[in-house]
């Protein structure tokens, strides 16, 4: 495992900080090309993107400091310093980006359809990022290509590096047809799917660990999208438009 990329002095440069840093630069060039996929101004959706990712930074920040604002107070830079994207932070996100489309009248359809391709880009450079981390641990296996972990007696599936061939196939898929429903529902059944060769986290609601039931949410996300246009498809497909120059 590479948890760092490099350590001089006091600077550290975590991998999955630079992996995520990459996916995130990545994913918005790849959104200038599926807006105009979707015929949406791709000066539009790059504002959108950007904005989105700010938001999560600072909402999930936010959340953080006020879970822990006693700890805040006595450590503030230690405690910003702690990975604090959680299931709420996400939420509040959406929100934020869903109000930003509607003030600048980009079509929300549209836009998510464009974006579908970009966040399973995001999702493939994070995987990763778990993979060098070694935060991501699957299950035993016999496998021949089994990851060695520290304090492993056996070697363990690498479900981050599954994850992120998954997530790198529906990115070509996505490309090819950008459709924001499918994708979702595609990749919660992966999320889902995948589970079950990680060691099991902390039971919530009915036996589910917090990451099955995000991907139970993508799954009736991704259906909610397609079911409200009446099909699976693309809202373009029902109302098509010249491509943009």
């Amino acid at each position: 495992m590479h948890p760092n990329l490099f350590h001089i002095g006091h600077l550290t440069l975590p991998t999955f900080g630079a992996l995520a840093a990459v996916g995130l630069i990545l994913a918005l060039a790849l959104s200038q090309r599926t807006a105009r996929l979707c015929n949406i101004d791709p000066n539009k959706l790059w504002d959108a993107g950007l904005f989105a990712i700010l938001a999560a930074f600072i909402l999930s920040r936010a959340l953080l400091v006020a879970t822990h604002f006693a700890a805040f107070q006595k450590f503030p830079i230690l405690l910003l310093a702690v990975p604090s994207l959680t299931p709420t932070g996400l939420l509040l996100t959406a929100i934020a980006t869903f109000l930003w489309l509607y003030f600048k009248q980009v079509p929300i359809r549209a836009a998510l359809d464009a974006w579908a391709p970009c966040a399973t880009l995001v999702w493939a450079f994070l995987a990763l990022g778990h993979f060098f981390e070694g935060s991501d641990p699957g299950l035993s296996t016999k496998l021949p290509w089994g990851i060695p972990m520290p304090g492993e007696s056996t070697p363990l599936h690498p479900v981050a590096i599954y994850a992120a061939m998954i997530a790198l196939i529906l990115t070509i898929a996505a490309y090819r047809k950008p459709n924001a429903a499918r994708t979702l529902i595609a990749a919660g059944v992966a999320q889902f799917l995948l589970s079950f060769l990680r060691q099991p986290g902390l039971a919530t609601i009915a036996g589910l660990d917090a990451l099955q039931l995000v991907a139970l949410g993508m799954i009736l996300t991704g259906c909610v999208l397609a079911v409200s246009l009446g099909l699976p498809g693309s809202q373009l497909e029902k109302q098509p438009s010249p491509p943009l120059q």
